[in-house]
């Protein structure tokens, strides 16, 4: 191993950002781009506001997608080749580890030595390309999981995939390996530990951010203009991948438990689903539209395909309250962006959800995906006009706690750390 291009432990001049499965070029909503994908996304254009360029590498889907391509000015998106020109399933990805990892090294083995002087590899399949090149390249490795299979089987819904046993010894391989191990929680933080035997040492919070002077409060009625809602409509909303996971079906099921307590209801409300189908979702893709008919409120969903930035303020800014029924969150950035535009958020008390949301604040937390106990919540905050108006101040006040500028700086402390401490690991080997 060698020590020579470490001049200082300061914060990187250049960090490669691995995220194999899916690329922050990709719409979020659709496939098996969400959160992650503007986690990234925004943390790299803010780490190269801040000086340190970002070169992020992730799997060719197309071929005619270029090589290399700008996402803003200091952040390059470098497409590799590895496997068929066509998206692969999460299942199908553990087969191109070898040649993604031979692409990102013959990458690196092309510049100069020292090109990079950190990695931050996001999922565990980017983790086992990040820890082959942190032992090939000298530098240190941050990792971050964002979802973990132990965590995701205990909290399966019904009828969804477990992740295989070689995904959970795929993440215990990169918890061991990867120098910093960067959570969005303390809860998720608690679970390295406890569930992976991860060095409460090596592990840091650092909870995502929202945009916000994208996502601010603005007229409702004009955003319902824009989506052809009724004014005085009750509107409910969905906002994701349209999978198990993510759990959907919940709001349908609590929608349709509303109209049978208030049949008079359904003159007024309307469901409206931002989204289109991912991971197991993709095996019933009209599993939900079909939920809808046999739940007779198809009359009442609205499907809509993934939103862009504006659509998705549309879509917050024309909801009386934004559900997030999760079975399993490591954070929820549809929730903070729904509370940025003013709307409290019901939300599954799983994950990191509960930090997201200010229970009794900025919305409500459910214990459970009963539709009974989601109907009562969703009840509450949508047909109150005065406890929903006290709720949208709170969720502006709680998101304004969360921006990607305090998301960004935390995680170049935690790269200066990291390198400090690998250039001394690495010192006393010398020594």
């Amino acid at each position: 191993m060698t020590i020579s291009w470490y001049r200082s432990a300061a914060r990187p001049r250049r960090v490669a950002v691995l995220s194999l499965h899916t690329s922050p070029l990709e719409q979020p909503g659709t496939g098996d781009a969400g959160g992650m994908n503007v986690y990234i996304a925004r943390t790299a254009r803010e780490m190269a506001r801040r000086g340190t360029s970002v070169e992020v590498f992730t799997r060719a889907t197309s071929s005619d997608q270029p090589p290399v391509a700008e996402l803003a000015p200091g952040v390059l998106v470098r497409h590799i080749p590895a496997g068929p020109f066509e998206p692969l399933s999460r299942s199908e990805l553990p087969s191109q580890l070898c040649a993604f990892t031979s692409g990102v090294l013959r990458t690196e083995a092309f510049q100069e030595p020292g090109h990079y002087d950190l990695i931050h590899s996001h999922y565990w399949l980017s983790g086992q390309v990040g820890w082959l090149a942190r032992d090939r390249w000298g530098v240190p490795l941050v990792h971050t999981a964002h979802t973990l299979a132990k965590v995701k089987n205990a909290a399966l819904a019904d009828g969804d995939t477990p992740e295989p046993r070689t995904r959970v010894i795929g993440e215990q391989q990169v918890v061991a390996e990867a120098d910093r191990l960067v959570v969005n929680t303390d809860v998720e933080g608690d679970q390295l530990t406890r569930l992976y035997g991860a060095d409460p040492r090596a592990v840091r919070t650092v909870s995502p951010g929202v945009d916000l002077a994208r996502f601010r409060p603005g007229p409702s009625a004009d955003a319902r203009a824009a989506l052809d809602l009724p004014s005085d409509a009750v509107v409910l909303a969905f906002a994701g991948r349209i999978q198990p996971l993510k759990a959907p079906d919940v709001l349908l099921h609590a929608a349709a438990e509303l109209v049978r307590r208030d049949p008079a209801l359904r003159d007024r409300l309307v469901v409206l689903v931002a989204g289109g189908p991912s991971g197991t979702g993709l095996e019933q893709p009209t599993s939900l539209k079909e939920l809808a008919v046999r739940l007779g409120i198809d009359d009442l969903v609205r499907f809509l395909p993934p939103q862009s930035t504006d659509g998705l303020m549309d879509v917050y800014r024309a909801a009386d309250v934004v559900a997030v029924p999760s079975y399993n969150e490591s954070f929820g950035l549809v929730a903070l962006e729904a509370q940025a535009c003013g709307t409290p958020v019901v939300a599954a008390e799983v994950g990191g959800l509960p930090v997201a949301v200010d229970h009794g604040v900025s919305g409500l937390l459910v214990g459970n995906h009963r539709a009974g106990n989601w109907a009562d919540a969703l009840g509450r905050v949508a047909l109150d006009a005065g406890y929903r108006d006290a709720l949208s101040r709170g969720a502006r006040a709680h998101a304004a706690g969360f921006s990607w500028e305090r998301t960004t700086e935390a995680l170049l402390e935690t790269y200066a750390e990291a390198t400090r401490a690998f250039r001394d690991s690495a010192l006393e080997v010398a020594v």
